[in-house]
């Protein structure tokens, strides 16, 4: 995407264009999340499985290819602790930000056949995670890695998830309300008409949230903004916008499954899938030598993601018995993610 559209095309436009093209992003990101909703539920309706299955497998595929992509670029381009930081970092706001958000939004539901499931695999893959990299830490200190040899372990569980998904989802027995189906969204239209649907949406999500945020950046320098304060808000936030903007229209169009189902599964893809593929491109450090704060990582973003993880898997503990989520739920996730945030503003640079 930096290629295709490259941050030097907004340094040289005049404000009312960075302006207009951002009330342009904003509608195109919009109808592109409504596309790609409609076409998942609609794909759920057809094929008789749960939503929330659908959005911890198509739908959170398709969020995370960027997050992979951008990740495994930055590996091959010498930027590989990057990708780490990207992976771990987009868990800590799809948990904390946007499932927070969704949950004080509306009652989500809490599937208990799928989160009995594909909910321990997203809280044994970051615990994995954590402690591969605290061990190697702890034998290796600042020459930590994750090497191409545990890239190619992750990329072998994602498969085996996936496969598991499939079975899990195929004894996951859906009663189908013939009302609801009739007047579901994309429930009338062929499966390659729904499939188009979800690509067409992604790629108008992924593409108007890339415009977005370098406009955004660009205005926001222009009108005096710090560069930290640029980095660690509009910057930090733009990896996990489709999933953001995604989440929240599900919610807003009653498919609070796809939401729940797009956290686990972009979680359990982050960890897999994003760092596995980054891993095999090129070793991952664990400490970023040259920066002011060089254990950071350990220090705050592999803390912050397993209490994160922790807390959720309470939730979902509790919830599971009665069928939904709390609203109030999504106050303490959204209070860790903003402390998460503002960290990095009160360390030394």
């Amino acid at each position: 995407m930096e290629h295709l559209i490259p941050p030097d095309w907004f340094t040289g436009l005049p404000v009312l264009a960075l302006l207009l093209l951002i009330a342009v992003s904003v509608a195109i990101l919009g109808k592109g999340a409504d596309l790609m909703v409609d076409g998942a539920a609609g794909m759920a309706y057809r094929f008789g499985l749960p939503k929330v299955v659908v959005g911890a497998t198509i739908v959170s595929l398709g969020t995370t290819s960027p997050e992979f992509a951008v990740s495994v670029m930055a590996a091959w381009k010498g930027e590989a602790g990057l990708a780490l930081g990207n992976a771990v970092g987009s868990i800590i706001a799809d948990t904390g930000l946007i499932f927070g958000l969704g949950c004080i939004m509306a009652v989500l539901p809490a599937d208990r056949f799928v989160l009995s499931r594909q909910g321990w695999v997203q809280f044994g893959g970051a615990v994995l995670l954590a402690v591969i990299c605290y061990l190697d830490y702890a034998v290796r200190g600042p020459e930590a890695t994750i090497g191409r040899g545990l890239g190619i372990l992750f990329l072998a569980l994602l498969a085996g998830y996936m496969v598991m998904s499939v079975r899990w989802s195929r004894s996951h027995h859906v009663t189908q309300d013939p009302e609801a189906e009739e007047h579901a969204e994309g429930a009338g239209k062929n499966v390659g008409s729904l499939i188009l649907l979800v690509v067409l949406g992604l790629v108008m999500v992924i593409v108007s949230s890339h415009v977005l945020i370098h406009a955004v950046t660009e205005l926001a320098l222009r009108w005096g903004v710090p560069d930290v304060v640029v980095a660690g808000t509009v910057v930090a936030l733009g990896t996990s916008l489709p999933e953001l903007v995604i989440g929240l229209t599900s919610v807003r169009k009653g498919h609070g499954e796809l939401l729940v189902g797009n956290i686990v599964g972009a979680d359990i893809l982050n960890v897999l899938f994003v760092t596995g593929g980054a891993a095999v491109a090129a070793d991952l450090p664990i400490i970023e030598t040259g920066a002011a704060v060089p254990h950071i990582f350990l220090v705050l973003h592999l803390p912050v993601m397993l209490a994160i993880l922790t807390l959720f898997r309470v939730f979902i503990w509790r919830s599971t018995r009665r069928g939904y989520f709390h609203r109030w739920y999504g106050a303490p996730l959204l209070l860790i993610y903003l402390g998460y945030i503002l960290t990095p503003f009160l360390m030394p640079h």
